[in-house]
């Protein structure tokens, strides 16, 4: 027999030759061993994966409460080396990475006059297809969105460096469609503020005002579209990330029903909440490009069933006939600014005008909502995006191997998280230690509760509307300022945001006049996969005037 020496990335074109498929590479190789000698491109032998001591195994299992002898230990580790085998395997594969389409380069992070509110993180230019929905249009990403070849840093130092392989599914199907993208905007520390001063290296100025926040935690997101520099953006949202700095931007933003968008190629906080939607300057651009987001990519296990309508046929219809409630709780916030409440109600009063028949409605759920995210929230951050490194585990999806590889290093200098990071693996660490998880389990039960008492008011109505956040936008605290005052500036407007990212109701953003010079945000909220009723009134309520003039 003659012996043949070839790498992986030799084989791979053999198995696509012969009609073999990446999921069929293991039975060839298994077929061909002992003939072809496999070495990876990487290693250089065929002993990928380290194997531990009996030292090493004996510390192991004392982390884990098992005490091992020495003998023991010698003969698990014996036991163990078949499976070692397989992991060798499958580190000589190549990884299932979703294909590239539009060229790209990586570009260049701006500085200076060239990014005034510290908005871009990278500028580059990815052109799309020739035609389609948004052609002619530029588009911006949350920087927690992968963008192949072009780095990303999702608002943390610890992150920096790191070059995503392939595209998230929003970025292709936004160049599918014709959009030309133009790079990468700033967000907040790991996604975890509601303000704009947590992000690395420098706090993202609101474009009306500067000094100011942005919101957060697409704070880049919302300044680059507010300042006219792109046309749309992509935001995230798990306690109100993309509605807050539309609302404090003067922009619509849309949270989708949870599932309706996929998160594929975005970086995860916690699975159950996870979102993604646009923030633009017209609604009638916030539902071309949900048209052109929304549906299951096969590769997010959020999107258990999403229902997808052509949103831009609801923009016409006018509100008349729609009932929409007040809801009471989302007027009764301890930091509620008398002003921003008499806009919203103001504003209420114009879809009265315009056709809609409102009333007024109690839903205590909404403040249950808002309570259920610490747990969820913070144990389910801390588990997953920090000791799941991002990835986590338990779900069949696309997974990020090389992202999983990098945010592990965030051991290596954690000191340097931010405070509003700190403070909710703090809560989160101590409930998985001291309670063991029991809290983060409960609380989804009673989601279902939660859920359940938007879905009761949403019988007797079309839309909930409420403040979007309590106060206009603040300014930016200063660099030095403490922890009380940085934690604070965090969080302090999530109040009724929030609970729809734990419900998974859509809700939207809209601007609905001003105060001391600063938009206010009135929110709509929805049953679920009725995003067109949102824009239906939207539309309405745009199209009666200009918003800076209520």
């Amino acid at each position: 027999t003659e012996i043949y020496t070839l790498s992986l990335h030799d084989a791979l074109p053999i198995c696509q030759m012969t009609d073999l498929h990446n999921h069929v590479v293991m039975t060839f190789r298994a077929y061909v061993e002992g003939r072809l000698h496999w070495q990876t491109p990487y290693k250089g032998n065929s002993m990928a994966i380290e194997r531990p001591t009996i030292e090493q195994l004996q510390a192991l299992a004392s982390r884990l409460n098992i005490r091992l002898t020495p003998a023991q230990a010698e003969e698990y580790l014996a036991l163990m080396q078949a499976n070692f085998d397989a992991y060798d395997l499958i580190d000589a594969l190549p990884d299932e990475i979703p294909a590239v389409h539009y060229p790209r380069a990586a570009g260049y992070r701006p500085e200076g006059d060239e990014n005034p509110l510290n908005a871009w993180y990278y500028k580059t230019e990815v052109t799309g297809a020739a035609t389609g929905k948004l052609a002619g249009r530029t588009v911006v990403l949350k920087d927690n969105i992968a963008l192949a070849g072009v780095p990303m840093m999702n608002g943390a130092s610890t992150l920096e460096g790191f070059v995503p392989l392939y595209d998230a599914t929003v970025a292709t199907r936004l160049l599918d469609a014709g959009a030309t993208i133009l790079g990468k905007a700033t967000c907040e520390h790991f996604c975890l503020s509601g303000g704009s001063h947590t992000s690395d290296p420098a706090p993202v100025h609101n474009p009306l005002r500067r000094g100011y926040s942005a919101g957060g935690s697409s704070s880049g997101s919302a300044a680059l579209v507010a300042s006219g520099e792109v046309d749309l953006a992509m935001g995230g949202d798990q306690g109100g990330s993309a509605r807050i700095p539309a609302a404090w931007c003067g922009l619509y933003g849309l949270k989708p029903t949870h599932g309706l968008v996929p998160y594929t190629g975005i970086m995860p906080i916690e699975a159950t909440f996870d979102h993604t939607g646009p923030m633009t300057r017209s609604v009638k651009d916030n539902a071309l490009v949900l048209e052109v987001i929304a549906g299951a990519d096969g590769l997010d296990p959020r999107q258990y069933a999403p229902k997808v309508e052509a949103y831009t046929e609801a923009l016409g219809k006018g509100v008349r006939g729609l009932k929409i409630g007040i809801m009471a709780e989302g007027f009764q916030l301890p930091n509620l600014d008398a002003r921003v409440a008499e806009k919203v109600r103001a504003a209420v009063a114009r879809l009265q005008e315009l056709g809609a028949t409102v009333g007024e409605i109690s839903v205590p759920d909404h403040s249950l909502a808002g309570a259920l995210w610490s747990p969820i929230g913070c144990e389910g951050l801390t588990a997953q995006m920090m000791h799941g490194n991002g990835m986590g585990f338990n779900w069949k999806g696309q997974y990020d191997v090389a992202l999983l590889d990098k945010h592990a290093q965030w051991r290596d200098d954690a000191d340097a998280l931010s405070p509003s990071l700190k403070i909710c693996m703090f809560v989160g660490q101590y409930g998985l230690e001291r309670y063991h998880g029991r809290y983060y389990a409960k609380a989804q039960n009673i989601a279902r509760r939660a859920r359940a008492g938007y879905d009761r008011a949403l019988a007797d109505f079309d839309l909930l509307v409420m403040p979007t956040v309590p106060l206009v936008a603040q300014p930016l605290p200063e660099p030095d300022c403490s922890i009380t005052e940085y934690i604070s500036r965090a969080f302090e407007m999530i109040g009724n945001t929030a609970p729809q990212d734990i419900t998974g109701h859509p809700a939207m953003t809209l601007p609905c006049g001003l105060v001391d010079g600063l938009p206010v945000g009135m929110m709509l909220v929805g049953r679920h996969f009725a995003e067109s009723t949102l824009y239906q009134a939207a539309a309405a309520f745009e199209a009666s005037g200009d918003w800076r003039m209520f």
